[in-house]
């Protein structure tokens, strides 16, 4: 619950704890009453029955009354013990960004792309899937008709972590278009707070920033009115810095009571006309560690998630190599080099498909254009809006991936004892491993299928 917020530098904001922790996981609508930071010891009283927000509920040994809200204020970063390295991954269940380009928890990502890229509908997926177990969602700035979808769907949708709607994990912060510019400005000082307040009980909370161009250019209208230097493109001076300060809040922490919470940021960048050369997409990328550049023209081509795999960039991988190791596979970062050394030799083949055409190739050469065909196809594209596809847990992105490298090996072995291309790359169980990640039990039979691909490659040398 956030009371009516006043524009200032004190800003402040109220907010009350409608969940409780137990044994890690979320337990619905129970109140957790917080101790200010500065404030401790034992406690003298505490009530029970029904209260409002505003009524004393506990009083402590030196006589400081507490209420089932805190005031803060919002352009303060709330305090902790210390700051742990990034280590674990945030799991997301979207393949290209678990596999190749993965946030951690406490870390901070940019999503940078042009109108119609899928920004916001990323954002949705992650605020849907991801492990969080909390997550703060900001429109600032975006349009109305996007945070009404998002008001419809969730309370629909079933956390699989607890069995209730999404919409009791979910705080929401609407500031749209038509809203003061001042709200705007405020909004998403607002949203971190609440993300640090909830990660202060000991939870890891995700923050989704819709847009910060928006933000920026309310921060720039502001600044205007103020009669400040501009800076380029009319922005504040200052602008780089109050960036960095926001995206600087992130982070896996030990809070003041000895638990660990995490803050991890996901913000979205909208450059007029898809440049990132703009001074709000710079400043981002100069602090973030992980880059999901979307791409208009894999947009145009219906290739959703729209995100460009030779831009985009994650900087947490080795950070988090030992995590995947000892979790889902001893070989996993192997598998990640081997799929993204494929799509990078791709891309160099294709300029030289470009002027003389495939065919020109050396059978080694087109196979590996298949192999990175499947990979897009088959691995990369993902359809938001599928009740079977929408989620990948890692496992089962590991085993897609792995079933990609098998093809290519026995493809390999075939076409050198002498089968055909042609009739290597159209086994019927390749088309059925590449339909089947959207049927149920997909992660129990695509083992079975990688072992009929094999059989009917080494049929088709035999047939040779």
């Amino acid at each position: 619950i956030i009371e009516a917020v006043k524009m200032a530098n004190n800003l402040s904001i109220n907010t009350v704890a409608l969940t409780g922790k137990s044994g890690g996981k979320l337990k619905s609508m129970c109140n957790c009453i917080m101790v200010p930071p500065g404030k401790g010891g034992g406690v003298k009283a505490i009530s029970s029955g029904d209260y409002n927000v505003t009524e004393d509920v506990c009083t402590l040994e030196d006589g400081t009354a507490m209420q089932m809200m805190q005031k803060w204020p919002v352009r303060t970063p709330r305090p902790f013990q210390q700051k742990y390295a990034p280590d674990t991954p945030l799991i997301t269940g979207m393949r290209i960004l678990d596999f190749l380009f993965p946030l951690a928890k406490g870390g901070a990502a940019g999503i940078p792309g042009p109108f119609g890229s899928g920004k916001t509908v990323t954002q949705q997926s992650l605020a849907k899937y991801s492990d969080a177990q909390l997550v703060v969602y900001i429109g600032c700035g975006e349009r109305g008709n996007e945070m009404t979808e998002v008001l419809d769907e969730f309370p629909h949708l079933i956390d699989p972590n607890t069995g209730k709607p999404l919409m009791e994990r979910t705080v929401m912060i609407a500031n749209t278009s038509n809203m003061p510019v001042a709200a705007r400005e405020a909004s998403v000082y607002t949203g971190i707070t609440i993300a640090e307040y909830f990660r202060d009980m000991g939870y890891d909370v995700a923050l989704m920033a819709d847009s910060t161009s928006r933000w920026a250019e309310a921060m720039r209208e502001i600044s205007s009115r103020l009669e400040e230097m501009p800076g380029e493109e009319g922005y504040p001076a200052y602008l780089s810095s109050r960036i960095a300060e926001f995206y600087e809040r992130a982070g896996r922490v030990e809070t003041k009571n000895g638990d660990d919470g995490s803050v991890t940021v996901i913000g979205a960048v909208s450059p007029p006309g898809g440049d990132i050369s703009e001074p709000v997409s710079q400043g981002t990328l100069r602090i973030v560690k992980v880059f999901w550049g979307l791409d208009a023209g894999l947009a145009r081509q219906r290739h959703f998630p729209a995100i460009n795999w030779l831009s985009s960039y994650s900087l947490y991988p080795q950070a988090l190599d030992q995590w995947y190791r000892d979790n889902i596979a001893s070989d996993f970062p192997e598998v990640r080099t081997d799929i993204s050394t494929l799509l990078q030799i791709e891309a160099e083949l294709q300029e030289i498909v470009q002027l003389v055409g495939s065919d020109a190739l050396p059978v080694d050469q087109q196979l590996t254009l298949e192999v990175a065909r499947m990979i897009r196809e088959f691995f990369l594209q993902q359809n938001a809006f599928h009740d079977v596809d929408t989620f990948s847990d890692l496992g089962l992105q590991y085993h897609m991936a792995r079933a990609i490298l098998s093809f290519q090996e026995e493809a390999k072995k075939a076409i050198a004892g002498g089968a055909q291309l042609e009739d290597v790359v159209n086994v019927p169980a390749r088309t059925d491993l590449m339909r089947g990640r959207f049927e149920k039990g997909y992660d129990e039979r695509i083992n079975e299928l990688v072992t009929e691909m094999g059989q009917q490659i080494a049929a088709s040398m035999e047939a040779n």
